[in-house]
């Protein structure tokens, strides 16, 4: 059967989602250009015409991966609800136990950005946006007066380094750590950051919820 003549745009994200299950299955350092070219059928040759090399390929896949998450926090973040509600659902669904952006990539992906520059822009850019979106909604939180915080960036700095912690233990060490007891921590850190009593987060509500298992 012939196979379907693609647009640039098409097959680009093609050969991006065939990288990601590449690298998720076999690692960045063992994933090869051969590898994803045979995934999908296709010549080496038109991988590399897409992307020049090895290096290049996975960089630009890790950014797919972490932009399909990154839209998902915006619709979390974006919500008409109070700040505290998009918070909880944010941190709830970044954290180890939610849907978010497969850990081991992630995991991976800094791994090899300690030696790999184009990698680390790319990671460096994508982790900025996250700090960028979270500090924006506790600043309205604050404005609005839901809550109390001194340094709203500050604490997007501590929360995402407490979760990016929990999620690189968790993934090491699978099933050291209870579900309720990474969600209880992710909603306690929270609370601290906002100066909130713990059950004025970990109330349950729809928002919340439905955000931890989007």
């Amino acid at each position: 059967m012939a196979r379907v003549r693609l647009g640039v745009a098409e097959r680009r994200d093609e050969l991006l989602k065939a990288a990601v299950e590449q690298i998720e299955a076999r690692g960045v350092a063992a994933v090869r250009i051969s590898d994803v070219a045979a995934a999908l059928g296709v010549s080496n040759a038109l991988v590399l015409y897409h992307f020049s090399s090895k290096e290049q390929l996975v960089a630009a896949a890790f950014a797919h991966a972490a932009e399909t998450d990154l839209a998902q926090l915006r619709r979390l973040l974006g919500r008409r609800s109070t700040a505290v509600r998009r918070l909880r659902a944010a941190v709830r669904w970044y954290a180890p136990t939610g849907q978010a952006k497969g850990w081991r990539l992630w995991i991976e992906g800094w791994a090899v950005s300690l030696r790999d520059p184009e990698l680390r822009r790319v990671a460096a850019s994508l982790d900025q946006e996250w700090k960028t979106a979270l500090t924006r909604v506790i600043e309205e939180g604050t404005a609005a007066g839901e809550f109390r915080c001194a340094d709203p960036a500050a604490a997007a700095w501590r929360l995402t380094a407490f979760l990016d912690g929990l999620a690189v233990q968790t993934t090491a060490y699978a099933g050291s750590l209870s579900r309720t007891t990474m969600l209880r921590w992710a909603d306690t850190a929270l609370a601290r950051e906002l100066n909130l009593p713990d059950q004025d987060v970990a109330t349950p509500d729809r928002d919340a919820e439905a955000g931890a298992g989007t």
